[in-house]
């Protein structure tokens, strides 16, 4: 046995090797799910770090914490507003694009794999779905901005389609061991999963909403630590009722998000430092898992199911899926590309392996090797394609501000930046002159870097980023004076 402080220092120093080494990601545009994984078959049993670990059950269970802190954070910072208009796009994409996807890989892979029909439908299952921690890692890095509906959209199916992926490895598992079964007998499982999912993780949301205002907590270094348990509390519950816990944690996360509670920046702050936690983590743990010298005989295998997947099956399902968003064909090529593969197909690989499946270690080393190339090659390459369509965007530097607003449960307001245009009548006038609402205030103002405490007589400039605290009903005036022009276009 190994001592407990090697494992301790060890796993200390994985950590931090991943989080230095992470920062070649943005400087060579290489996601940082990738040098994880490198990093956790370096360390692992083929690698010079001869760590071995062989322990599917400890690396599922791993998977699914970590996967459930990554979506509930991906929902808090998810703006309902962006995603709603994209809501209908997403969830056919979550489903019967997950489902196409799924259908076509286990065509592939039984034609030219030799796997009977319902190993090559689980192979297919198991990868039919993006993945979250990638998608989320990779759109919101500095390099990649991507036009405004877009990103949500990607968002939004990758934190929506592990449900209908993990239904359908279930199910194909189930018909695997059970031959006798009929496929239809996966509808009402599937209505089931999602439906509890939905409401669970809503009313769930709801719920803590309510403890986080009304608990009144003495120290405020709790209310983190509440809402890690909450968080929990809704998988485990949601899955044990027989809905999706994934989907019902992300729901959870899009309802606190995108309302008030108190302590919210620290708390979104915290689960954003947990995401990245958990991302390490299970990367890390997922690299050890796998043994890089048994990739070398699935190489061929591999290349052709994951340039199936990503030139074939990938587009036709969101080709098909998309008809009715009225979206171009680039729009459409670039959500096609953006389907990244990521921790989720190689945890739901550890399925057929606990399942005793006949092919369960060739499907897994198959899901990993086609992980690595989806990676490699998709995230790489995610800035320029997006470039070569035209629908990139300007990248927008995030600004720091040196004060912040906290904003309570039931405080209606917020600090918010709003930047003077050349053409406004608000330019070349004191803040007294203004005729500012009641309930607005401009707190702090940064001129060409310069940050200013005004005054009543302050005059301002165009280009000045105003600092306004306001309630939020006022919000709409504020903007309409700051930015209203008389002036002749």
């Amino acid at each position: 046995m190994i001592s407990i402080e090697y494992i301790i220092a060890g796993s200390a120093i994985l950590l931090l090797l991943s989080i230095i080494v992470s920062k070649a990601s943005d400087k060579l545009g290489i996601p940082a799910l990738l040098i994880f994984l490198v990093v956790g078959m370096l360390a692992g049993s083929d690698g010079p770090g001869g760590i071995h670990f062989d322990d599917p059950y400890l690396a599922q269970f791993l998977g699914v914490v970590a996967l459930s802190f990554i979506l509930f954070a991906g929902g808090l910072d998810t703006q309902w507003t962006s995603v709603r208009p994209m809501l209908w796009s997403a969830m056919m994409l979550s489903t019967s694009g997950v489902l196409i996807t799924a259908l076509l890989v286990g065509w592939f892979a039984t034609i030219t794999l030799g796997f009977s029909i319902y190993e090559g439908l689980l192979l297919g299952a198991i990868i039919s779905s993006t993945d979250a921690a990638a998608v989320f890692s990779v759109l919101r890095a500095k390099n990649v901005s991507l036009k405004s509906r877009l990103k949500p959209l990607l968002e939004l199916e990758s934190g929506s389609n592990d449900p209908m992926a993990v239904l359908l490895t279930i199910g194909f598992i189930s018909l695997l061991l059970n031959p006798g079964e009929s496929v239809f007998s996966l509808m009402p499982m599937f209505i089931q999963q999602m439906a509890a999912g939905f409401l669970l993780g809503y009313f769930m949301g709801r719920g803590m909403l309510y403890l986080v205002n009304n608990l009144k907590l003495e120290y405020e270094g709790l209310y983190p630590v509440l809402s890690l348990a909450l968080v929990i509390l809704t998988y485990g519950i949601t899955a044990a009722l027989g809905g999706n816990g994934f989907l019902a944690v992300y729901i959870a996360g899009l309802v606190m998000g995108n309302n008030n509670f108190i302590h919210k920046k620290s708390v979104v702050r915290f689960h954003d430092g947990i995401a990245w936690l958990m991302q390490i983590s299970m990367f890390l743990v997922l690299g050890l898992l796998v043994f890089p010298s048994r990739l070398v005989h699935v190489i061929g295998s591999g290349l052709a199911v994951a340039a199936f997947l990503m030139l074939i099956a990938r587009p036709v399902a969101v080709f098909l899926n998309m008809i009715p968003s009225g979206m171009t064909i680039k729009e459409k090529t670039l959500v096609s590309w953006v389907g990244l593969r990521g921790a989720v197909p190689i945890m739901l690989a550890t399925f057929p392996l606990l399942a005793g499946i006949g092919n369960a270690d060739m499907i897994f080393n198959i899901v990993f090797f086609i992980v690595l190339t989806s990676a490699l090659l998709q995230g790489t390459t995610i800035p320029m394609i997006a470039r070569w369509l035209g629908l990139d965007a300007p990248i927008v530097e995030k600004r720091v501000s040196p004060i912040e607003c906290e904003p309570s449960g039931r405080l209606k307001c917020d600090l918010v930046e709003i930047e003077i245009p050349p053409d406004s009548d608000a330019a070349g006038k004191q803040i007294v002159e203004l005729g500012l609402p009641e309930g607005s205030l401009i707190v702090l103002i940064n001129r060409e870097g310069e940050f200013i405490i005004p005054g009543g007589n302050t005059v301002l400039k165009h280009g000045d980023r105003l600092q306004m605290l306001a309630e939020e009903a006022v919000l709409p005036e504020v903007r309409s004076v700051i930015l209203t022009s008389s002036k002749p276009a």
